[in-house]
């Protein structure tokens, strides 16, 4: 897969091992090559951010989310402020908060702050990427492509490939009961009724 960061001053290009994805006008590949992640230097100062085994929880429609690991080799914090997708109109930064007893899923404030040299995980019932009202269903092995937008003003696209999960009990689809903290308007947001 590749993954390009688009800053002011520099192209990062790095190579990563994936875990799903599958943009909405691609052709579906059942595949993924598996490869350690590369990057190429960036210049001194600036960051160097990778997504490494990014996937998608597989669905038939609703919602879903998008999950792996943010990686940042620079020396500099690095800040995702929010993210797209040709998979979903609606794609929104998100975490899972203890809401009264009751853990809830909500937007990120402030988005994902990645440390210096350091990684922050997406993974189901913590941070993750929200996609809802997807335009197709994901299936194992299909590749959905993301672009995340960086606070410095950078991109970082990526592609992650869809995958079964049902740990946790997590279910990102419409009609769950949503939670309290929830500010997603009427129709509002799932929230984590997970067990």
């Amino acid at each position: 897969m590749l993954l390009r960061r688009i800053a002011p001053a520099a192209v990062l290009i790095a190579v990563v091992s994936a875990c799903g994805s599958q943009p909405a006008a691609q052709p579906e590949t059942r595949a993924a090559a598996q490869t350690a992640p590369q990057t190429t230097p960036a210049p001194s100062g600036q960051a160097a951010i990778s997504v490494t085994d990014p996937w998608v929880k597989s669905t038939e429609s609703g919602m879903t989310a998008a999950f792996g690991t943010l990686v940042n080799d620079g020396d500099t914090e690095v800040t995702v402020l929010s993210a797209t997708s040709p998979l979903s109109p609606d794609v929104e930064l998100h975490e899972v908060v203890d809401s009264g007893g009751k853990m809830v899923m909500r937007p990120k404030e402030g988005g994902f702050t990645i440390p210096a040299h350091g990684t922050h995980q997406l993974e189901p019932g913590a941070d993750h990427i929200m996609l809802m009202g997807v335009t197709k269903p994901v299936k194992p092995g299909d590749q959905i492509s993301f672009t995340l937008t960086l606070k410095d003003g950078g991109k970082l696209e990526f592609t992650a490939i869809g995958k079964d999960f049902a740990g946790g009990k997590e279910n990102y689809q419409p009609g769950m009961d949503h939670g309290a903290g929830d500010d997603h308007g009427a129709s509002g947001d799932t929230g984590k009724d997970h067990g």
